[in-house]
């Protein structure tokens, strides 16, 4: 089963746009996302709808941030991505007029609810600036690589 990457993906992107300035195409990106640049367009619209980043039609156009990065949370971003499911896992529902099942139903959702609010809430207390933070800490005297040259 393939996992869903879209946030760990958009927060990569972010943390280059912050990092580097200008304008970034829906081309580039999803180059940078191993992506198609309409799925980049979606994504990007939503975090857009929300004020996190901006765009400019025509030559030299492309997406820019629109926000201040310590006011942003993994939460508020994966908030705009629509709130995918956090788990694979799922509840077996064949037989629900069965007892055993539905004891078993009810242990499991409580498990994933408690841990679906502790996750969300770990999301809520990291910013894009604590991530920019830690990429600065990383790179040290390393030169941070423009998103074409990284990703090629």
């Amino acid at each position: 089963m393939k996992r869903d990457s879209r946030l760990s993906g958009v927060l990569h992107v972010l943390l280059h746009m912050a990092q580097q300035p200008g304008p970034f195409t829906s081309e580039t990106l999803a180059k940078a996302m191993n992506t198609n640049p309409v799925v980049i367009r979606r994504i990007m619209a939503g975090l857009r709808d929300l004020g996190y980043v901006r765009s400019e039609k025509g030559h030299g156009g492309g997406w820019t941030l629109a926000c201040e990065l310590s006011k942003v949370t993994l939460r508020d971003v994966y908030t705009a991505l629509g709130s995918p499911s956090l788990f694979a896992m799922g509840n077996r529902t064949e037989a629900p007029g069965c007892l055993i099942e539905q004891a078993v139903n009810a242990a499991l959702d409580q498990a994933f609810d408690d841990a679906e609010a502790l996750l969300l809430s770990r999301f809520g207390e990291v910013t894009l600036a604590m991530l920019s933070d830690d990429l600065r800490k990383r790179l040290g005297s390393r030169k941070l690589h423009s998103m074409s040259a990284h990703h090629a």
